[in-house]
Order: structure tokens, then sequence, then C-alpha cells
């Protein structure tokens, strides 16, 4: 495992101790930083065998301290069944059925090592699964400020782990203030996206995997569905990473990197569109309200670097991308998920992308945690129970 040289602000590029959550001179977020001189020598350019599976396989790229592990990581590259050259990175299968058991598992592992063990997140429904689960591995208390418009699934799975659920009237926000004017005084550590370091730490390993996957090569455009941005940028900084250690032949390109949202809520798209280098503090679309990223202005230049785009999907074509892996690839995403083949087939249609090039779509989580809001698509329109828009449930944290 890895020693931690610093935390360096994604700001004011300042650096601070590893014991800190946000930059204490302008409150913005953390990178993680190695020695990575030290490391290149350990490496000598190689991979080192790991006894741990999944994602601690990687662990001499994290940060030194005993695992929180549920077995998260190791999840398969899929080969989609219309395109050879289209792989789906499935992390519907990982522990709390998401993406976020990786920087979750993460998170609470240096929350454990530190001693903390009141831990809170503002989610709507992933972060609090893995949240709770990870917690209770921890023998944490998880305390999680859910919205009105979450999935109840969402929240059962939660409470089965033993979380605390504060349900908030209002959106993510509105939640997320609650948690950040109660959290001092509770002695919480708020796990929260882009309110530690150690969440994309986690993530990062996700492309590891991918170019392990593929023989130590990248493919040529990986496409994520995202609100907040903090997938995308975890991975960026995995790619830098494999850079410096040699872990990928000398000069290789990077891969385009696309950024999805659905359309009711895309304040990153909207600011890729509009030229701008942040997005706007918020983004209204239809009956949800959603905060704007602080992680919007290092999403927005890793587009730029790598060639990449941002693209908005509508409800419509969220549902048909859904239907289609469930139907023609036994893959039950969640509508998340689903977005990420949605953009893929909107860029792909504007020549943006080839299907001759090797792309990756990442599901981001499993659809089992909405089959509430599954069991309402299937039925004709006329019998649908006020059926929520598909983007009021499509949230990062």
């Amino acid at each position: 495992m890895a020693e931690i040289s610093s935390l360096q602000c994604s700001g004011c590029n300042a650096h601070c101790s590893a014991t800190e959550s946000l930059c204490p001179r302008c409150g913005d977020w953390l990178y993680v930083r190695y020695d990575l001189t030290a490391l290149r020598r350990t490496f000598r350019g190689a991979l080192p065998p790991m006894p741990r599976p999944g994602m601690w396989r990687f662990a001499a790229l994290l940060p030194d301290a005993p695992p929180v592990t549920l077995g998260e990581g190791a999840t398969p590259l899929l080969p989609s069944r219309d395109n050879p050259k289209l792989l789906i990175k499935n992390e519907g299968i990982n522990p709390a059925g998401s993406v976020e058991a990786r920087g979750l598992s993460l998170a609470v592992t240096m929350a454990s090592a530190a001693g903390q063990k009141q831990l809170a997140i503002a989610s709507t429904g992933n972060g609090a699964g893995a949240l709770a689960a990870y917690a209770a591995a921890a023998g944490s208390q998880a305390n999680i400020f859910m919205p009105g418009n979450a999935s109840p699934a969402a929240q059962v799975l939660a409470e089965s782990h033993g979380a605390r659920i504060t349900r908030v009237q209002g959106t993510i926000g509105d939640g997320a203030r609650l948690l950040g004017e109660s959290k001092r005084s509770e002695g919480w550590l708020d796990l929260s996206a882009f309110q530690e370091p150690f969440r994309l730490e986690g993530k990062k390993t996700l492309v590891f995997e991918i170019a392990e996957q593929l023989a130590w090569t990248l493919p040529a455009a990986i496409v994520y569905p995202t609100a907040l941005g903090s997938g995308p940028i975890a991975l960026w900084k995995g790619l830098e990473e494999m850079d410096q250690f040699g872990w990928l032949p000398a000069g290789s390109p990077r891969p385009k990197m696309i950024l999805v949202q659905p359309a009711g809520c895309a304040p990153i798209v909207q600011a890729w569109e509009q030229g701008q280098a942040v997005a706007s503090l918020e983004t209204t679309g239809g009956e949800m309200r959603a905060p704007g990223s602080p992680g919007s202005r290092a999403a927005l230049d890793l587009l730029h670097r790598s060639g990449g785009a941002a693209v908005a999907v509508s409800d419509d074509e969220i549902l048909d991308a859904w239907r289609t892996w469930s139907r023609r690839e036994g893959l039950l995403a969640a509508p998340a998920g689903a977005m990420a083949l949605a953009g893929y087939r909107k860029l792909l249609h504007r020549g943006f992308l080839s299907a001759e090039e090797t792309t990756i779509l990442v599901n981001t989580a499993s659809g089992y945690a909405y089959i509430d809001t599954m069991a309402a698509w299937n039925l004709p329109p006329k019998d649908r129970p006020g059926l929520r828009r598909i983007g009021g449930i499509i949230q990062p944290y």
C-alpha cells in the first residue's frame, strides 16, 4: 500500500496533511497524492502481485490502511451482442449494487483507520446503500439524508443495514445543506461526494481494471453516466497514475472521456455546450432541482484534454436503452447505467464515435434497487401511478 505524501487542493493547489477533509485554505475538495518517486522504484514498471482480489488487487496505489471490504471490484467487461467492439463494464454486481462500493469501501476504510465511527451522507440511493453496507461491515453508524423523491427501495436497503434515515422535504441539495448544518455538532464525518478525498481514490480502480482486462491497453472512449462528474474525474486520475508508473505502452493515447447526463438535469452538459469553464450552481428540470457540481471545473477540463464530450439524453432515450440492455444483453441496469448506452447511440449517430473503435460503456448500478420504478414502466401508460421523470432518480451521491 502507498503512503500518502499530502492532499492537494483541486482549486488553489495548496498541499495539506492527510487528516483534512477539505482544503483549509479555500474549502475546495482534495486529491490524494503519493511519493511517486519512491513508488516507481518499488514497482519498476510492473504491478506487484497482491493477495487480495477485486479492487484491493491495486492496493499498491491505494492508501495504507486495513481494508474494510465486501468483495468490491473485479467486475466483468462484457462484449455487446450487437458489436464486439462495444464493451460493458458492469459495476452493478458490486456490493450494494453500484460503483459507489469502490469509493465508499475506501472512504470507510480511512474513516475506520482514523477511529471515526459516525459517518454521514446526503444521497438518493446508490451512495446511501453503499455507505450503509460498509458502515455495518466496519461496526460504524451510517446517518443518511435522503430527499423525498428518492426510491422507497433505496431507503429500505439502507435501513436493512442499520442506517439512520432522515427524510428531507426538498431536493438532494436540501439534504446536503441539512447535513452540513448538523455534522459538526453531531460529530459526523461527511462522506458525500467531494466532501472528502478518498471516494475518488476507490473509484479510480475502475480504470485500472479496464486496462488490465484489455491486456494493459486503453479503449478509444469511455462513456460514463454522471451527475457531479466524480466518476470521470477519478478515472482520469487513475489514467495519469498508470502513465506515471509505466503500466501502459509508451505514448498510449488517452481514451475520449464521454460524460452523459439526463436532459432534465444536465449542468455539466450545458456548461460544455456553452463553452463555460464551470457549471452553474443550480439546474432546474421539471420536478427536480439538483445542485451544480463542485467538480464541474475538473470534469470539463478532462473533456477538453481527452478530446471527449458531454451529452444529455432524454427520458425516452434512457428507457429505450434500458429495455435494449434488459432484452438483448440480459443486463438489468439502473436507469443511470442505461444512460451510457443512450449517450453512446447519440454520439454514434452524430459521427463523434465510431462503431469500429473499442468503446467502454460503464453501467454504474444494478436495476434491482429500482424494481418499484421498473414495475411502473411496464404498466400501460394509463395505469402508471404518477411515475416520476426518470431524471429525478438519477443522482450521484
